[in-house]
């Protein structure tokens, strides 16, 4: 028996030291992983996991319609910006920060959330915001130094690269009472304060897809009169935080040592897709595939917010929009090609394959 037990902690010391061994394993020198915060441009499903409405969901038929095949909670019929990236990097699919079952986070984790914004405040209590997510980052990095030391932790985070969308929930909700430099400069300050968090932490190289033109949404092209034009109101503020973006970075540029970025022209690329569809493959660039009254505006796909009846177009991939507010997998493809691989009249000072690469 004396000898059983003896064999039992040999082979539970053993096992210990080979666990440490793998946990503390060095990954390959050139190992970048993908962190994404933000809204619903980026989530894939966290909020799937959260206490909220459907408003903020989008865990139910048709999306997920043409890559998943099933509804993943990606505000799309398809993939997003960062899985598209995450494959041209080489990476896989980059899981959900709240996704069920455990994750080891060497390649990189999201934690965005449809309908979150920069500040707090943003439909507070149903979505997480900007400053929980990067909370839920410091869990990631304690985790990673469990998972693969304190060193490699480090090298991993320092050599990641973070994708962040903000601010577009802030301009589609705001209080008129205050202008819209006061808005954006909210939203700037509260950014800064979340980049310097991550910063802290060891995150170096960031990139942001910009803003949209917001007003040319069906969802407020509907709201507009229904003659086809954009809610330019909310197109101003769209493009005053295209404008503020890269001068708040290069702020911290200045601030951090080592503090890298890339700024994509959302508002540009977006624009000229509306302005000429064809071009770009698509057939339609006002109206949404997916919802229903004028240009399928009435935010009701999937009948699970409050408006039963929608209508579906037969091809996702004829129209840049695939909700009231969301484009569809072949547009998000296109921009992803472009993040990664663009030159300086889309995305600088780097595009996104150059921060993989620095």
């Amino acid at each position: 028996m004396a000898s059983l037990k003896v064999q039992i902690c040999c082979l539970l010391a053993y096992a210990t030291f080979l666990s440490q061994m793998i946990s503390c394993q060095s990954l390959p020198k050139e190992h970048v992983a993908l962190f994404t915060l933000g809204d619903s441009l980026f989530d894939p499903g966290n909020n799937n996991n959260i206490n909220t409405t459907n408003d903020y969901r989008a865990n139910f038929w048709p999306y997920g319609r043409t890559f998943f095949g099933y509804p993943t909670g990606r505000f799309s019929d398809g993939r997003l910006i960062q899985d598209f990236i995450a494959e041209y990097a080489g990476l896989p699919l980059i899981p959900a920060f709240l996704q069920s079952g455990n994750h080891r986070f060497i390649y990189g984790v999201n934690f965005a959330s449809g309908g979150a914004g920069a500040l707090v405040e943003t439909h507070q209590g149903l979505v997480i915001d900007l400053k929980t997510q990067v909370i839920y980052f410091k869990k990631v990095e304690k985790s990673l130094r469990q998972e693969v030391g304190d060193a490699e932790a480090k090298r991993l985070l320092s050599r990641a690269v973070y994708l962040i969308s903000i601010g577009a929930n802030e301009y589609l909700s705001r209080n008129s009472s205050i202008s819209d430099e006061g808005y954006v400069a909210m939203v700037m300050g509260n950014l800064t304060l979340a980049l310097k968090e991550i910063y802290k932490i060891g995150g170096r190289k960031f990139g942001f897809p910009g803003m949209a033109p917001l007003g040319c949404s069906p969802f407020l092209r509907s709201q507009a009169g229904g003659n086809g034009s954009c809610f330019e109101e909310v197109n101003k503020i769209s493009q005053l935080h295209q404008r503020e973006l890269p001068k708040t970075l290069k702020k911290l540029e200045e601030q951090l040592p080592g503090f890298k970025y890339s700024v994509y022209n959302f508002y540009k690329t977006i624009s000229e897709r509306l302005n000429n569809p064809s071009k770009y493959g698509f057939k339609d660039a006002t109206t949404a595939c997916c919802g229903s009254g004028v240009y399928r505006g009435t935010y009701s796909c999937g009948g699970k917010r409050g408006i039963k009846e929608y209508e579906l177009c037969e091809n996702s991939s004829e129209n840049f929009f695939f909700d009231s507010y969301h484009p569809s997998e072949k547009a998000f493809q296109q921009f992803a090609q472009e993040m990664w691989s663009g030159g300086s009249d889309v995305i600088s000072p780097y595009n996104i394959k150059q921060l993989f690469e620095a």
